[in-house]
């Protein structure tokens, strides 16, 4: 199993891929949510409370969705797990069971469809193939994506040892700023801080 830094001092610390997420679009998010511990309240957010409400909607109107896309057997839903040896919980959307054997994890999200796949998409989509993989000791070689607004669209993602790396090197400095309890730099791409929830307090 992989081992991350300071398994002792963290041995309580459990990191969300969605914060992950937002730790690569911004480093100081972590800072902000897991050192101060100040909420982002994404509740009061549109997008979110729109994008939970079509996820449901497609949950229990399109539960054979799927199986028009790749060759599922069966699936589970709304799934919690969690990984002491990773730091990592979440709840996954849908663990996929394939014809192969292999699992692979499903993720709704409220956002077009775009040719091409967002780092931050498939980073979460590995950290859940890494939970699926140590709690159910199977298989987990891809996982997918399916972008709900403008009509349901699927991107595939590859679980590669690559990926799975730059998984757990996030996870790994994520640590290394709740551990250290210091400000990092923020992002270099100062556009993304018009709809962050901490713009008001980062200086």
């Amino acid at each position: 199993m992989i081992q991350l830094i300071d398994d002792k001092k963290h041995s309580a610390t459990l990191v969300t891929p969605s914060e992950v997420m937002e730790y690569l679009y911004c480093p100081r998010f972590t800072y902000f949510l897991n050192v101060l511990k100040i909420p982002q309240y994404e509740e009061r957010r549109y997008k979110v409370q729109k994008g939970r409400e079509v996820h449901q909607q497609r949950l229990e109107q399109n539960r054979d969705y799927i199986r028009k896309k790749i060759s599922m057997v069966n699936k589970k839903q709304n799934v919690y797990l969690s990984s002491e040896a990773l730091h990592v919980r979440g709840v996954v959307d849908e663990i996929i069971y394939l014809k192969d054997g292999s699992l692979a994890p499903a993720d709704y999200k409220f956002s077009e469809y775009r040719p091409y796949l967002f780092s931050t998409h498939k980073i979460q989509t590995a950290l859940y193939a890494l939970l699926i993989r140590e709690n159910y000791n199977k298989p987990v070689h891809s996982g997918y994506i399916f972008y709900l607004r403008g009509g349901s669209k699927m991107h595939a993602v590859a679980i590669t040892k690559t990926l799975e790396r730059d998984a757990v090197a996030a996870v790994t400095a994520m640590l290394t700023i709740i551990q250290n309890e210091e400000l990092p730099k923020r992002t270099s791409y100062r556009m993304r801080c018009a709809d962050c929830c901490y713009k008001n307090i980062c200086v």
